[in-house]
């Protein structure tokens, strides 16, 4: 597990973070983490503006990037803008890839008239197609992550997630979380048996120790086991930490694959009021 520790921070250091914004205000809160995180990895940020024909159809590409540089805050004068034409789902999967970045950075597609943000499809697609992990931002980044949620379902990929929320935020708490189905759920004996409070704390142990993370990364982990359904969850434990980030991964059991993929993506981010970090 180490070396993979050593491979992220290689990653970090040279493919650096794409950060995916059009500009617009909703952006501004991705862009102000992304720059946050740079900082802290002291690594390079790219921002990627993606454009759909006809779009400033006309306009000499020299005159759009220096209009779209003149709307960047002076603590992005260092980021390099690349500018391309096509999907933006497409070409922010395709551009990760090119450059090995070790971060996407994104925001919430849009909010709808109540406030409330809404995954949207491009949002979706990026999630499913990226090779790197995907960060969601729909909090002001005001601070340096402090406390880390990293929900498990006990699988290879969800302990991907932890190592990469280990190495990504080395100053951060991690709460390492679990929910299982409780006694009104109907399910076989078998079943009952195998989600039960003690068996999810035997299974939580186990997952730790195979984790064989640093000692340093070990010893910021407090773990959690909830009764009934993941979001709601998290939700209560964010309320307790304060938590401003939640870190998944992207497929595994049937629990965490629904909370990625479709409406239950939507439900997280509507009722977990944090930046959720995607990882493959």
């Amino acid at each position: 597990m180490e070396a993979t520790l050593d491979i992220e921070r290689d990653r970090a250091r040279a493919g650096g973070i794409l950060l995916a914004s059009d500009f617009s205000p909703r952006s501004d809160r991705a862009l102000d983490r992304a720059l946050r995180i740079a900082g802290e990895w002291s690594a390079p940020l790219a921002i990627l503006h993606v454009e759909e024909p006809p779009e400033r159809q006309g306009k000499p590409a020299d005159l759009i990037r220096d209009e779209l540089r003149g709307e960047l805050p002076p603590q992005a004068s260092t980021a390099e803008l690349v500018i391309r034409i096509g999907s933006l789902p497409t070409v922010l999967v395709a551009e990760a890839t090119e450059r090995h970045s070790a971060l996407i950075v994104t925001a919430v597609a849009r909010h709808n008239s109540i406030g409330d943000y809404i995954l949207g499809t491009s949002v979706d697609y990026i999630v499913r197609k990226a090779s790197v992990p995907v960060l969601v931002v729909r909090r002001r980044a005001d601070r340096s992550y402090g406390t880390v949620i990293v929900a498990t379902d006990f699988s290879d990929c969800s302990r991907r997630a932890l190592a990469v929320a280990a190495d990504f935020f080395p100053h951060a708490g991690l709460r390492v979380i679990h929910a299982y189905p409780g006694s009104g759920f109907r399910m076989s004996l078998e079943d009952r048996n195998e989600h039960n409070a003690s068996e999810a704390s035997a299974r939580m142990a186990a997952f730790l120790e195979a984790a064989k993370l640093p000692a340093e990364a070990a010893r910021r982990i407090e773990t959690e086991l909830h009764e009934g359904e993941i979001s709601a969850a998290i939700e209560r434990c964010r309320r307790v930490t304060g938590a401003e980030l939640v870190v998944l991964g992207r497929s595994g059991r049937k629990e965490l694959v629904q909370a990625l993929i479709g409406s239950t993506a939507e439900t997280i981010l509507n009722t977990v009021h944090a930046d959720i970090l995607i990882v493959p």
